[in-house]
């Protein structure tokens, strides 16, 4: 087998053949502890390369040197491994906490991680402080700071920090004055009760005091203790807790009123409405004030998005999303599992429920991870039906927009898609990158309503123009796909039509959906029609390329534009074919069956297509909904209700048939 891949990974100049490294590794592997922990696999240059987590080492290892795993990179990445590294510890928790801490040190190529692994926005509360401070940051896990979000949205970040000073002023980190302030209770450690009447004499209050969004510590209008509840009411604000905010702040507005201090009143009530327009942005998600994230997913090839949706007391208090530097090249249960991992070692902020679109097999272990950063119960949920499926599919739809948006932004789809013609030009042997492609697909049911398909994508996109679809002429007793595939390249390749420029350009590759002898049988017509077109087979089962200057078939690696480009061709032709096929079939059936029923003539059939449209409609509605057609009797409705059950029936085995036979 010959696995051929132009620059997927940095060292893949150093790879070798499967059976030549895993010999010496299994060796290895069986001096590996029975224990918990971590491993390390590392390249040629002594790189890690990926990093994972295990209950049992020597049994998780094992798997890898004897390719027991069966994920679609793992025989890519055993070439790059040439060594290991393994780290014992006392538990399977353990165990994933490590893990990250791994993953964020080392950054491994075929682990799940963040695609620009930029720093996010992070909201700030300077806990150690006398007068705790809250500030915007790309900083997190500082000593004695508590930290919100992360936030994608460097605006939304900043827009809540202003937003929350107008409801409860707290001072910012920024402020110069906090600043000195900060300072003069520095230099008087456990006498903050004194510093505070020095501030009051000397002090100069900030612009911040005069517009209501500081409490007035520049100038000792504030002590401790009533500063103190002025930082838990912002962290509920900023861990999704408004209620306990809008309680506090009504609490003290009419305790002012009932002073008669009505000028803090009118204050007081300014904040109301400033939170109550906060909330009018927000979209109401439940009745019940719960707290959870749904995590919706959205993948291409080799990247893809993750939308937390951030939910708080029943509404949704942020939104964020994330680029993913892996896609359809690793499983979804790999691609979500990594993700949470990645996210939750980076936020403080845990709901009580995390809501994905698949059972991992770690959930148990990661909610007790994640229980005991937020000190309360955590589970890992799965939602089937309701509210949180319907919030759930809306983050992955949000999921697949972001990626849209990055995909524009950075041109990531062009540079993809140059990249797979490169790849293919080299691992095809081709002279020129195949600007214009061809695939052929054959679709049939027993050799009957038997139609071939062709698709063109041209610079690596499908051109919809170009695509033609071909019924089968060669009378066919049973499926034969050679025959119908050398009559439809014969009809196609003939001079005529090659010269036809409805038909476009001669392509640069021609793909055939099957292996050596579709490809032998593709061959043997070009040469018979004597054209020299670079063909290729594409074997559904292994997604082995099949070329015909070799007799080993190429294998395009697990997640390489090349793959890609070239399965996206083959399924396409495929759906193609197929749904020209069952619209011959559909309406094959349709004459038939109600051409068979007694009491339906010309005129009745159009009566019946006219009202449902066609047969799929017609076989779903009851013979009552049939009899109110204008012009058919209850007795003919009835009838043509049991002919079309009966010919479902039919319908459901041909459907068998169809998937034996290959559609």
């Amino acid at each position: 087998m010959t696995i051929r891949d132009p620059g997927a990974h940095p060292d893949f100049d150093d790879a070798r053949p499967l059976e030549e490294g895993l010999p010496e590794l299994r060796r290895q592997v069986d001096d590996a502890p029975a224990d918990p922990g971590c491993y390390l696999w590392r390249d040629a240059r002594g790189q890690v390369v990926y990093v994972g987590k295990a209950k049992n080492l020597r049994a998780r290892l094992r798997q890898y040197v004897t390719l027991q795993d069966d994920r679609d990179k793992i025989p890519l990445m055993m070439q790059v491994v040439r060594s290991f590294d393994y780290i014992v510890v006392g538990s399977e928790h353990e165990a994933l906490v490590l893990e990250r801490n791994l993953i964020a040190q080392y950054h491994p190529y075929f682990n799940v991680d963040f695609k620009d692994d930029k720093s996010y926005p992070y909201i700030a509360i300077t806990e150690s402080d006398v007068f705790p401070a809250i500030k915007y940051t790309r900083e997190r896990h500082r000593k004695g700071t508590r930290y919100f979000g992360p936030y994608t949205d460097a605006h939304a970040a900043r827009d809540t920090i202003d937003t929350l000073r107008k409801v409860v002023p707290i001072c910012t980190a920024g402020c110069v004055e906090w600043k000195r302030c900060r300072r003069e209770l520095e230099r008087r450690p456990g006498e903050a009760a004194v510093a505070n009447l020095a501030l009051a004499r000397t002090g100069r209050p900030c612009f911040d005091y005069h517009v209501g969004k500081g409490p007035g510590v520049c100038m000792g209008a504030i002590d401790t203790v009533e500063y103190a509840r002025h930082v838990r009411q912002v962290e509920d604000f900023l861990a999704g807790r408004r209620s306990h905010v809008v309680s506090a702040v009504e609490e003290q507005m009419h305790a002012a009123a009932a002073d008669l201090d009505f000028e803090r009143a009118g204050r007081l009530k300014a904040r109301l409405e400033n939170l109550s327009a906060l909330d009018d942005r927000q979209q109401v998600m439940f009745s019940t004030g719960v707290s959870l994230d749904l995590i919706g997913f959205y993948r291409e090839e080799t990247i893809s998005a993750a939308c937390v949706f951030v939910v708080r007391e029943g509404r949704t208090v942020r939104t964020v999303e994330f680029i993913l530097d892996k896609g359809a090249d690793v499983g979804e249960i790999e691609l979500q599992g990594g993700f949470l991992k990645r996210y939750y070692d980076e936020t403080a902020d845990i709901p009580s429920e995390v809501d994905v679109d698949v059972d991992l097999p770690d959930a148990e272990l990661l909610s007790g991870w994640l229980a005991e950063k937020r000190g309360r119960a955590c589970r890992i949920h799965r939602p089937q039906r309701g509210e949180k499926r319907h919030l759930l599919d809306m983050a992955a739809a949000n999921a697949r927009h972001a990626l849209m948006r990055y995909m524009v932004r950075t041109g990531y789809a062009d540079d993809r898609t140059n990249q797979a013609l490169l790849q293919l030009e080299s691992a095809l042997a081709l002279d020129a990158p195949p600007m214009r492609i061809e695939c052929f697909d054959i679709s049939t049911l027993h050799g009957h309503f038997t139609v071939a398909s062709m698709v063109v994508f041209t610079n690596g996109r499908p051109d919809k123009a170009q695509y033609r679809r071909f019924k089968i002429r060669t009378p066919l007793t049973e499926a034969n796909d050679f025959a119908s595939m050398s009559e439809v390249l014969a009809r196609r390749y003939a001079p005529g039509r090659m010269a036809d420029e409805r038909f476009g350009s001669r392509p640069d590759l021609l793909v055939v959906d099957g292996g050596k002898p579709q490809l032998t049988a593709a061959m043997e017509q070009l040469s018979a029609l004597g054209l020299d077109i670079p063909v290729c087979g594409l074997a559904k089962s292994d997604e082995e390329v099949f070329v015909p200057w070799d007799e080993t078939p190429v294998v395009l690696p697990s997640g390489s534009a090349s793959l890609y480009l070239i399965k996206r061709v083959r399924d396409e032709s495929h759906r193609f074919a197929i749904a020209f096929h069952r619209e011959l079939r559909d309406k094959a059936m349709t004459v038939s069956v109600l051409d068979d029923i007694p009491g339906i003539g010309p005129k009745r059939k159009r009566a019946l297509m006219r009202r449902f449209g066609s047969l799929k409609r017609l076989r779903a509605a009851g013979a009552e909904q049939i009899a109110a057609v204008p012009g058919i009797p209850p007795e003919v409705a009835q009838a043509v209700w049991e002919a079309l059950r009966a010919s479902a029936d039919e319908g459901a085995v041909g459907g068998a048939s169809d998937a034996a036979s290959g559609e």
